[in-house]
């Protein structure tokens, strides 16, 4: 896998379902600990819900770590409905993702399937809301610059699709520059045109980014 999709922003969104509501939190998550940790604030927060149910999807493969749990409903009828969405929304899933659903009762069962409908339905709408991000894995390269040709050489690479993930400032200005792996003879011939040959790409450890 060299790139996922992810939430664009932490949020909520909340749907009522005779007289019931359910509340679904998402945040943007990097492990199972701070998974967990939404949960519990979560449940301080609305101290007066009956439930917290929870599913959460952590990590690009090969070490997805998944999670569920109905918080008291009927075994199956919240958080395992709950990660299917996660494991499916835009026809491929969102990855580093947990979902809270919280529920004030109405007054009126709903049975099995009505709370299967109504825990999907929350972190459907709640995932419609936030938005959904690309990441990719990218390899990092530093690239020296003289001060009176940074801005154009950063924003050529910009406008050519290179994310460029910093600048710092020293004797010379310093890129920090990501490109897939396998696009690395791109990006030098990219540079070498850019800078006349003058510019060296030193590269550096592989990691994932935000694609805007």
């Amino acid at each position: 896998m060299t790139d996922y999709l992810t939430i664009a922003r932490d949020g909520q969104a909340e749907i009522e379902v005779k007289r019931s509501r359910f509340l679904c939190t998402l945040h943007r998550v990097e492990d199972e600990t701070a998974a967990r940790a939404l949960v519990e604030h979560t449940r301080k927060r609305h101290g007066d819900a009956r439930h917290h149910c929870s599913a959460f999807v952590i990590g690009p493969p090969p070490t997805i770590l998944e999670r569920s749990s109905d918080d008291g409903e009927p075994a199956g009828t919240a958080g395992s409905p709950m990660l299917e969405v996660l494991r499916g929304h835009a026809g491929r899933g969102v990855l580093d993702v947990a979902a809270v659903v919280t529920r004030w009762f109405g007054g009126t069962l709903l049975g099995a399937g009505g709370l299967v409908r109504a825990y999907s339905e929350a972190v459907r709408v709640a995932l419609d809301e936030v938005g959904t991000i690309r990441r990719e894995l990218v390899r990092e390269y530093t690239l020296a610059a003289a001060y009176d040709a940074a801005g154009r050489l950063e924003t050529d690479l910009r406008n050519a699709g290179v994310a460029v993930l910093d600048t710092s400032y020293g004797a010379a200005v310093t890129l920090r520059v990501g490109a897939p792996p396998a696009e690395e003879a791109r990006l030098a011939a990219l540079v070498a045109e850019l800078t006349a040959g003058s510019g060296i790409l030193e590269p550096g450890r592989e990691r994932w980014v935000d694609q805007t």
